[in-house]
Parts: C-alpha cells; structure tokens; sequence
C-alpha cells in the first residue's frame, strides 16, 4: 500500500498534470531525477504480464539494447498489446537482442518501432515501413530525454539482483540506458542473477523502480564469427602501422575490429575507451597488453558503455573494476575522447567513394544500421590534443559478388555517415590510403590504389570522367 504522503502528491500531480493519468507522471518526482540515492519507498514485485499491463495506447516506451535487452518484459508487452487492443504503442531503443516480435506484421498499428541504431531484428520492419529510424549520434540520444524531445512513459530495463544495500547494475549496457532511465515516468525492472554487476553510472537503487519482475534468463550472446583471409589481412595492417604502443583504442562492431584486435598480442600499454567492446579485449588483457596505463580519463581502468559479446566477456566485466562502464553521453563526448592519448578509432564502413564520401548506415535506399559511435570517435581522434590520433575507417575491397567497394558515386539513397572531410585513413586488405589534407585528385589516386586490382582500370577512368583530369599523388 501506498504511504500516506505519496498518496497525497498522486493527488497534486494528478490535478497538475496535463497527462493522460497519473501513471503518467512519476509518482515522486516531477521531473527527472537521478536514480542512485536511496528513497524510502519499493518497488512492487510483480509477474512480467502485471508489470506490461500499466502500458497504454499512445505511450512511449523504452527498451534496454543489445545483451541487457529484457526478453521477458518484451514479449509480455507485446501480448499485451494484442490482448488489450492497443494502438500506436512507440517503442524507442538501439538495437536489440530477440525476436522483436512487437515489429512483426501482426503488430502493426499496435506497436511501433523507432530505433536509434537498427538491429537486423528490427530491419526488415524499418525498410518495410512498418519501423521508423532516426540518424543521430550516438553521443547524443541520451539528450532526446532530457531535452524532452522524446518523453518516456514506462522503461522496461533489466538489472543485476539488489546488493545488500538494494544497489542493482544496468550491467552490460549503460549507453542511453541511464538517460532513459532518469526520465521515464514508470520504470520496469527484470531482474536476472545472470546479468553482470558492472562498475560506473549504470547503478540504481531498487526504490527508483516502481515494478519489478523475476526474470532469471541466459544473456543473448554474439558468438564470434569465423574471419575470412581478408578480414585478417586488413586486422594486420591495422595493427602493425597504424597502432603504436600505448594508443587509446576504439572499436566498433565486427569482423574487421576484432581482426585488430586479434593481431595486436605483441602490443604494450594499449588502453581502452569505447563506446562498445567484445571478447578481443579479454584476449589481450590476459596477453598483458592493456594496461590503460597514460589514458587521462580513468587511467588504469577500461571504459566502455555496453559490451556485446559471450558468457565469457560477461564473467570477465562482473564485478571488476577494472571496468567502468558509463553514460554513452560521456564515453563519446568528443573533447574527452580527444584528451586521451594516441586515440586511434577502428570503425567499418559499407561504400566510400572517389573523393572519400563514406556510407555506413545503409545499402542503398535501403536502412542497414545506424550512425552509431563512428562520427564521435573519428572526430575524437582527429582532434587529439597530442596530435598523435588515427581516425580509421576499413572494408574489405570488394563485395561478397565481386563488386568494388571503392565506388565512383554513391549508390542511389546511400547515407553519408562520414563526411570526406572526416575521413583520414582509409584500409582494405590492399594497403592504407592516407586522405586527410589531399585533393580531390590525390585522393582518388590513393583510393584507386587500394582497391581490387580488378577494378582499379574502370574506377580510373571514372574519376576521369567525374574531376575531368588524372587522379595524381602530385
């Protein structure tokens, strides 16, 4: 039973409020809070169905992303949605794990998806225009809930068991999570024994939740993907002249980052500050070779804001503090990025064309990813204080048809995530193209020249065509 005085400022929000009820509105907050100190309220225990059945038509509601992503609180909300007929339901999140069963044909109308990195749960949906998808950096979805561009009706999040303190852990992914959240006016909790009790922002306590649900359930896991030649030849000249000793390292998602990292065994005092990491890194760490030693912000410690990985990785950030995992608001903010040293940033990449345009979000017309971290850590160590940063973008030269990856235009809808000015280094599995300060004509010289010798006699006389004169080191 509610204590006297929250009854009481029910009472007074609910005759303030504009909102649709006085769920609607936090039940001991009028506006966001931050949710580490302990209130003198809890949560109520409750099965996933009771927990879904305060979610409304018309609200918004946010889902954790990537391993965190609260499986059972997700289907139950989308049968829920059915059984109670609701409509235009927005559910707002990065990409996650599971089936995504409120995306599917029989949801429409129910639910609707808004991403903010695509998931291949939720691709088929956004390029069906059953999905919506909005381009933004990484850095900054946390400020669409602060800034109350997006208000957050019911956050479904999923968390490590209350400590003896009643101290529960976001755990594999604090990124927007957090901001999510500080914002929302209901938050749902599944708590899982099986998530990761991780170190930084992404504590709470369990008084913030107003519902909480059993929910005990392996993490999904990314096993890693066999690599092809080609994605190791890229991960080797990665890592044999582009990373020095001592270097402040990035990773995206993907073969080619976990080629680097792969080839990097006789590095020293590499430390790590990315938005994202997998498996790889407990590889070197265990080789020695990460330290964190020089970086300037928490030296000694891996910083990251969620991890997508296996059971492994999971064991090793539980409880550790030699991890710090934080708001994704912090991790890519550019000036903090760019004090750390030798900041050398390994993204991947879809198309670039002649004069260094860089597609990464999209095939086409067609929606493939999202903007993620990429722009916020090439510009990060761009602008390295040392002057010592790499930004590096790599593909393989070729698509899986035989078709150059190294384009004299863009295809037809083809999203510009990296603008020709960002880029700096560009690597295929035949050689680094150093960009920054060239021509247009220098540029589609080096471009050329790292492309599949299959290809490089057309993309020359395409970039003919297109700058009206030779490409040329000069």
């Amino acid at each position: 039973m509610a204590a006297p005085w929250r009854t009481i400022l029910k009472g007074l929000l609910r005759q303030t409020s504009s909102s649709k009820s006085s769920r609607n509105v936090k039940n001991y907050y009028t506006y966001s809070h931050e949710p580490f100190h302990p209130l003198k309220r809890q949560p109520v225990w409750q099965t996933a169905q009771e927990a879904v059945s305060v979610i409304k038509s018309d609200d918004v509601v946010f889902v954790h992303g990537a391993a965190a992503t609260p499986l059972k609180l997700v289907s139950a909300m989308t049968e829920h949605g059915k059984a109670a007929q609701l409509s235009n339901v927005r559910v707002c999140h990065i990409h996650t794990e599971g089936p995504a069963a409120y995306t599917q044909p029989d949801c429409e109308g129910i639910f609707r998806s808004n991403s903010f990195f695509i998931g291949s749960n939720c691709r088929e949906a956004v390029n069906d225009g059953r999905a919506d998808c909005v381009p933004i950096f990484l850095s900054e979805i946390p400020l669409l809930f602060h800034r109350r561009i997006i208000n957050i009706d019911v956050a479904l999040v999923q968390v490590s068991p209350p400590d003896k303190h009643g101290f529960c852990s976001l755990g594999t992914s604090v990124d927007c999570a957090r901001a999510a959240v500080i914002n929302a006016k209901y938050i749902i909790g599944q708590v899982n024994p099986c998530m990761p009790r991780t170190f930084g922002d992404g504590v709470i306590h369990k008084s913030h939740f107003d519902a909480m649900v059993d929910g005990i359930d392996n993490l999904p896991e990314h096993k890693p993907k066999k690599r092809t030649e080609v994605e190791n030849e890229i991960g080797r000249l990665i890592a044999e002249n582009l990373v020095d000793n001592g270097a402040t390292l990035q990773m995206g998602i993907g073969n080619i980052p976990d080629a680097v990292l792969a080839s990097l065994k006789g590095h020293k005092d590499l430390g790590i500050h990315s938005e994202m990491f997998s498996d790889g890194v407990v590889d070197l760490v265990e080789a020695g070779c990460i330290t964190n030693t020089h970086k300037k912000y928490h030296p000694g410690k891996i910083v990251g804001s969620f991890i997508v990985g296996t059971r492994r990785l999971f064991d090793f950030v539980d409880n550790n503090p030699f991890v710090v995992m934080c708001d994704v608001s912090f991790v890519n903010n550019i000036p903090i990025i760019a004090q750390n040293p030798k900041v050398t940033a390994i993204n991947s990449c879809i198309e670039v064309d002649l004069t260094g345009q860089v597609v990464s979000d999209s095939i086409g017309t067609r929606m493939y990813s999202g903007v993620g971290g990429q722009v916020d850590f090439i510009r990060g160590a761009a602008v390295g204080r040392d002057g010592l940063g790499k930004p590096i973008l790599a593909m393989p030269s070729t698509t899986s048809r035989g078709e150059s990856k190294i384009v004299p235009f863009l295809k037809q809808g083809g999203g510009v995530v990296t603008t020709r000015a960002h880029l700096h280094y560009l690597v295929t599995e035949w050689g680094i193209a150093y960009l920054f300060g060239k021509n247009l004509r220098q540029r589609a010289y080096a471009l050329i020249g790292i492309a599949h010798p299959d290809h490089r006699e057309a993309l020359e006389k395409a970039a003919f065509d297109r700058l009206k004169c030779m490409p040329s080191p000069e």
